[in-house]
């Protein structure tokens, strides 16, 4: 369809109000906070200098490390139990083209809880006296788990937490992947005789490889910036064990109001999710076919 100029520039002034707001709405705190990772202020919130000290700071705090740490770790524990069973839900849901409505419902409907609600659900089945977990692991003759409040496995506890919320998120993404390919590709496998297995490792995996790398790159977001579910729970303890980048930058902000350290800490975070989008990205357009 052929679009005058005229009509063209009409429709760019009326969208240009929305385009500038969304801007502003993305720009401002993003240069507000780098603005403000460079000034040093004092405990009545006046700025007192500033100077890339604060980034200087950053280099030799133990707990930035120790944040860097905590938040890698969940990251990749998260993701890699989200993306496993994420496809294996997904494989399921493909299969059982007859499951009732209700029970794929049933299935998806995690994702869909705040996860504030969450986080208070899974404080009750977790506590280490009443909880309905430490019952199980008696019933089977297991010992109990401190589970939140164990250094040990604080950080598993939250991805298996966040993994039971976000993976059939991903087994939705990874869903519309199986549902997109082509038919006819597995109708040669099936006349050549190809097992199972093989179908699945040598067609169906390689082909859905976009399709995963999508949901990497959503869950990806979220999991480097991990919060609610952590502040919730844990607030980053016991003793900082869980204690990811972004919990420790809002600590140093709200709580101790060091504000141009805690804006550092938030722009490291910032390229620390830019640096992991535009690594999936290039990997996406690697596996395109």
């Amino acid at each position: 369809m052929n679009v005058n100029p005229e009509h063209r520039s009409q429709m760019a002034a009326m969208s240009l109000p929305a385009l500038v707001f969304t801007l502003g709405m993305i720009a401002f705190p993003l240069i507000y906070t780098l603005w403000m990772s460079f000034q040093s202020y004092s405990s009545t919130g006046q700025i007192i200098g500033w100077g890339p000290q604060n980034y200087a700071r950053m280099v030799v705090d133990d707990q930035f490390w120790n944040g860097i740490w905590v938040t890698l770790y969940l990251y990749v524990l998260s993701l890699a139990l989200q993306m496993v069973f994420g496809t294996v839900l997904a494989l399921l849901l493909f299969r059982a083209k007859r499951l009732p409505g209700i029970v794929r419902s049933l299935f998806i409907s995690p994702f869909m809880m705040p996860p504030v609600v969450a986080g208070m659900m899974w404080l009750v089945i977790l506590d280490p006296s009443l909880g309905a977990a430490n019952w199980l692991l008696t019933a089977m003759g297991l010992p109990p788990s401190a589970w939140l409040a164990s250094p040990a496995v604080v950080v598993p506890t939250l991805a298996m937490i966040d993994s039971w919320q976000w993976t059939p998120y991903v087994a939705l993404i990874v869903l519309g992947g199986l549902q997109s390919l082509p038919p006819s590709v597995y109708e040669a496998a099936e006349i050549d005789g190809a097992p199972p297995h093989k179908v699945f490792w040598r067609i169906t995996l390689p082909l859905l490889l976009p399709t995963l790398v999508t949901a990497m790159v959503l869950r990806s977001v979220d999991l480097l910036r991990f919060f609610d579910l952590i502040y919730i729970t844990t607030q980053g303890g016991p003793s900082d064990h869980s204690m990811t980048l972004n919990i420790y930058g809002f600590r140093t902000g709200f709580e101790f109001f060091q504000l141009g350290y805690a804006g550092a800490l938030m722009v490291t975070l910032s390229m620390l999710v830019l640096g992991a989008v535009i690594a999936l990205n290039r990997l996406r357009a690697a596996v395109e076919w």
